[in-house]
């Protein structure tokens, strides 16, 4: 615990069996009081491995999508108790070693959103993530930035934490199943008014890391456009501003 909160890391997982245990050996055992893993049908032996490991895991039967596990882990976050919520890939993509800086950042009072921001400092491309990924997240986040009157360095990290707070006043359960999702909430998070921060997080791409091909990309860049564009038109008051997302 930090200051007496109950923080809860959660892993939404989907063929993660070559990177989990790696992943679940980095994060720090002295403040995290639960570790909820989801996995979305996977062919892999992800299950297995996280049993092996003691991981509490709860199992979709069929795949559902990035934004249906994330859905769950919430829920059984919230469940348990959690004040603290930590979303982590178990494919290492990121450093599970950043948890204590961000949960404190949330513990403490000073942010109600924390992302693990792999552009912040020099992360992105010495981590490896391949440059045309690099250029159409400078791009994304560029644009959003206008639209949504913010300065963040990036809107698609994975990494993040949330104050039970946020996840209990967004009706996230609304959102899109798929990778938008993660777009869609952090939108919602800034329409409500809730500050975020930002940690600089390297990152390390391999063929593991977990990757979506050319036309889902495409689907997610359009979409994330469409959510900040809806913000917008809120903010020159030309709409209200839904609080649920539907998919573009």
């Amino acid at each position: 615990m930090l200051n007496q909160k109950r923080i809860c890391v959660v892993l939404p997982a989907y063929n993660a069996a070559a990177t989990l245990e790696e992943t679940w050996k980095d994060i720090p055992e002295d403040i995290v009081d639960d570790i909820l893993l989801v996995d979305d049908a996977s062919t892999d032996e992800t299950l297995t491995v996280a049993k092996r490991l003691g991981i509490e895991t709860h199992f979709h039967e069929a795949n559902r999508g990035y934004g249906a596990n994330q859905k769950t882990c919430y829920r059984l976050a919230l469940e348990k108790q959690a004040d603290i919520v930590v979303l982590l890939h178990p494919d290492y993509q990121y450093t599970p070693k950043l948890i204590t800086a961000m949960c404190s950042m949330l513990a403490y009072g000073v942010y109600d959103v924390v992302l693990g921001s792999r552009i912040l400092g020099q992360g992105a491309l010495q981590g490896g993530m391949p440059f045309y990924k690099y250029v159409a997240n400078r791009i994304l986040t560029f644009a959003q930035n206008i639209l949504v009157d913010r300065k963040h360095t990036e809107y698609h990290t994975g990494y993040r934490a949330y104050t039970r707070t946020v996840l209990e006043k967004i009706p996230y359960h609304k959102n899109s199943e798929d990778f938008v999702f993660d777009n869609q909430l952090l939108v919602q998070v800034i329409a409500n008014g809730f500050n975020i921060g930002e940690v600089s997080c390297p990152t390390r791409y391999a063929e593991s890391s977990s990757s979506i091909n050319f036309p889902r990309s495409l689907k997610y860049g359009v979409g994330c456009m469409w959510t900040s564009f809806r913000y917008f038109l809120h903010r020159i008051k030309l709409i209200k501003y839904p609080m649920v997302m539907p998919d573009a």
